[in-house]
């Protein structure tokens, strides 16, 4: 009498795939591969990678385990058989690609910003005073004035040299007879009519109000100029590092990629709810979020609307920055 041994059941899951296990149990359920993409809030073409064997969409070894794991709870079937064959067949083979690590952003906190601003305006003042330094220092290099009677040496054509020294200006009260203009004539239609020649002697009077005017408007000083500069650097600065920053907040569990203007895949991966992260890159940024509803984007200081970009599976793909 021969013995018949029957084939285990756990051994002819485990012989199958886990992309054959997970699509036979999928059409004998009748969900199509939207249905489950949906589920999942992934792209259909993440759920027919792994009913494939195919991870080039998930390059991720420990985000295919985990797609995996949640693609036999949807279906309502038990994991460990599916991450088991996994293993099997491709635990020698897994080779993870090199991604950007994501930086948890915690808020800072009042004392550090409050440190920030403090150093910030000790630097602005030691700017301004050394700005002030060197603007007193100028002062020995102001030209002569107009009271300096000095002789001024001046080298002729012929190679002699002429000293010329100011006139010294006239006494009020001491000046000559001969210097005075005549005194003005008598008419008898229009009084008193002054002499020709004294009008075209007369010198003409300097209306000093007119200067004392201008100088009352002093130009703006080089400090205040100075500081104007650095807040308008500092501005653009801020404003240009603000667009290339992006924050997300995870309130809900979500598949997100971003790739930035270099094709560059700069963030990717399944979020836990009650997440934050901080992406930086060169925008314009492409999205695919997962779940959008539960996600929460900051871009250059403002909120972005992922609710209104969501399509009809709640994923949202869109290009931010163009």
């Amino acid at each position: 009498m021969s013995d018949t041994q029957t084939p285990d059941t756990a051994d002819t899951a485990f012989s199958a795939s886990p992309g054959e296990q997970l699509r036979s149990e999928r059409e004998s359920q009748g969900l199509s591969v939207t249905e489950v993409a949906g589920g999942l809030n992934l792209r259909p073409a993440v759920i027919r990678g792994l009913e494939e064997d195919s991870y080039e969409e998930v390059p991720v070894a420990a985000y295919r385990r985990g797609y995996l794991r949640a693609y036999a709870h949807l279906l309502g079937i038990e994991d460990k058989p599916v991450l088991d064959a996994y293993r099997a067949r491709f635990g020698g083979e897994e080779v993870e690609r090199r991604v950007t690590p994501v930086q948890i952003a915690r808020p800072p906190s009042r004392i550090g910003a409050w440190l920030f601003r403090l150093v910030t305006l000790l630097v602005i003042a030691g700017l301004i005073g050394l700005t002030l330094m060197w603007w007193q220092s100028r002062g020995g290099n102001e030209p002569p004035g107009i009271g300096d009677s000095s002789p001024v040496a001046v080298d002729g054509l012929d190679g002699t040299t002429t000293t010329i020294t100011e006139p010294e200006a006239p006494v009020v009260g001491e000046a000559p007879a001969e210097s005075l203009p005549p005194l003005p004539q008598e008419s008898e239609n229009l009084g008193l009519v002054e002499d020709p020649s004294a009008l075209a002697e007369e010198p003409a009077e300097i209306n000093t109000d007119g200067a004392l005017a201008l100088a009352d408007g002093e130009p703006e000083t080089a400090d205040e100029a100075a500081s104007e500069q650095a807040a308008v650097e500092e501005e653009v600065a801020e404003t240009s590092a603000s667009r290339r920053q992006l924050e997300l907040t995870f309130n809900e569990q979500s598949w997100t990629e971003i790739f930035d203007a270099n094709n560059q895949r700069i963030f990717v991966g399944l979020q836990e709810p009650g997440t934050t992260a901080s992406v930086e890159g060169e925008p314009p940024f492409r999205l695919t979020v997962g779940n959008a509803t539960g996600v929460e984007l900051l871009w250059a200081g403002d909120s972005v609307d992922l609710r209104a970009r969501a399509g009809a599976n709640n994923v949202a793909r869109f290009t931010l920055g163009d």
